[in-house]
């Protein structure tokens, strides 16, 4: 029986993603967006017919739970604050619950968010605060810890430095670093919505390297050497996002340079580390490494 899935958030990047898997393996779609926002899902999705879009705003509880009703698994991908990972993602949920859909992905889609210092990082701990909801809901749940994006590398984290042929670290040029791009995360969401027996959380890591791996990777791929350049220490880091958070203005950014820094801290502390990677849990696949992330990159680099 074809199985259907509600995604929220299906409009953003990794929440298309997510859409674009589920259909590849033959789900029906539904996708939920506010109220206003339906014409740009429509022109998205609109040519197949395996795709509803449906709207309705978090603060409107019946049509959340009318959304959601008759849907086999519940699917996340908002992305934003705490008004969005805490306080929207409540009111999905108990619609989830409402409406009786007996299965929900909550937006993790990150580090392992639970070993993290209290006030070390921010966006881990609005996620660790909404799991506590997610655990407490009569429904089952499965979380998705994937490390950082891949994608990432190649400009919004500041760890190769292309320009310069240096890879930062902080504390430790051997601390493991979890990586999986976007799409490959989407892959593994799709198969988490479509498995009825998901365990509570799954560990994927597309590749898992040292910033001392990723300066031989760029040394090999460019034929000059990388070499590596020592930041500063974790501590000095931790205490540099926290003064600059304070001395920030205006309302907090879903990624201010602070957070940045926060995430920093979580990879090469080691806290945030993924200590049960199953990457054969649905068989063989192939995963796209750091390496094939900065090659790719280079190549567009070359030929603009």
């Amino acid at each position: 029986m074809t199985s259907t899935v509600l995604v929220a958030g299906a409009t953003g990047d990794l929440g298309h993603r997510v859409v674009r898997e589920l259909l590849a393996r033959d789900a029906r779609v539904r996708v939920l967006t506010r109220p206003g926002s339906g014409a740009a899902a429509a022109a998205r999705y609109g040519g197949d017919d395996r795709v509803d879009v449906v709207q309705a705003t978090y603060t409107d509880h019946p049509a959340l739970t009318a959304a959601a009703t008759g849907v086999d698994c519940v699917v996340s991908a908002l992305s934003g604050t705490r008004p969005v990972v805490v306080d929207a993602q409540r009111a999905l949920l108990a619609a989830t619950v409402d409406a009786g859909v007996p299965r929900f992905v909550p937006s993790d889609y990150s580090a392992d968010y639970r070993r993290i210092d209290p006030g070390s990082n921010r966006n881990f701990e609005l996620r660790r605060v909404f799991a506590t909801d997610v655990d407490a809901a009569p429904v089952r749940a499965t979380s998705i810890l994937n490390g950082a994006f891949t994608d990432m590398l190649t400009g919004q984290a500041p760890i190769v430095l292309f320009d310069r042929r240096k890879v930062l670290y902080w504390s430790s040029a051997d601390q493991v670093l979890d990586f999986t791009t976007k799409d490959d995360t989407a892959r593994v969401t799709a198969l988490v919505a479509l498995t009825d027996d998901a365990p509570r959380v799954v560990e994927v890591a597309g590749d898992r390297v040292t910033s001392r791996d990723i300066a031989r990777t760029m040394t090999e791929l460019t034929g000059t050497p990388f070499t590596l350049q020592w930041a500063g220490t974790t501590g000095t880091l931790a205490a540099a996002a926290t003064v600059m958070r304070r001395t920030s203005k205006g309302p907090e950014e879903t990624f201010p340079a602070w957070q940045g820094m926060q995430y920093l801290v979580s990879m090469f502390s080691g806290q945030a580390q993924l200590h049960h990677v199953d990457n054969d849990r649905w068989g063989d696949h192939t995963w796209t490494t750091v390496r094939d992330v900065l090659a790719a990159h280079l190549a567009e680099q070359a030929h603009r």
